[in-house]
């Protein structure tokens, strides 16, 4: 199967709400976090919100990027 290819617009279509998927962007990278109740209804601990490319955020973070290999990548980020 080919990876899809997420344009920004087309990435902040998918902001868990309204029972459409959660994903976010890293390093170029789409990832699925619909699965983490850490990101239920598109939202993480208040900070963050799903649909958009978080590369710059996670530095802020009190985790590192290895949390994102639990989740499924769904293609990459235009750019």
């Amino acid at each position: 199967m080919e990876e899809r290819v997420f344009t920004v617009d087309e990435l902040a279509a998918f902001d868990g709400k309204d029972g459409k998927p959660a994903y976010i962007a890293h390093n170029g990278k789409v990832y699925d976090v619909s699965g983490s109740w850490m990101w239920e209804n598109g939202e993480h601990q208040d900070e963050h919100s799903a649909g958009i490319d978080l590369t710059d955020d996670i530095d802020f973070a009190p985790h590192n990027d290895y949390v994102l290999e639990n989740f499924p990548v769904v293609g990459t980020l235009e750019g």
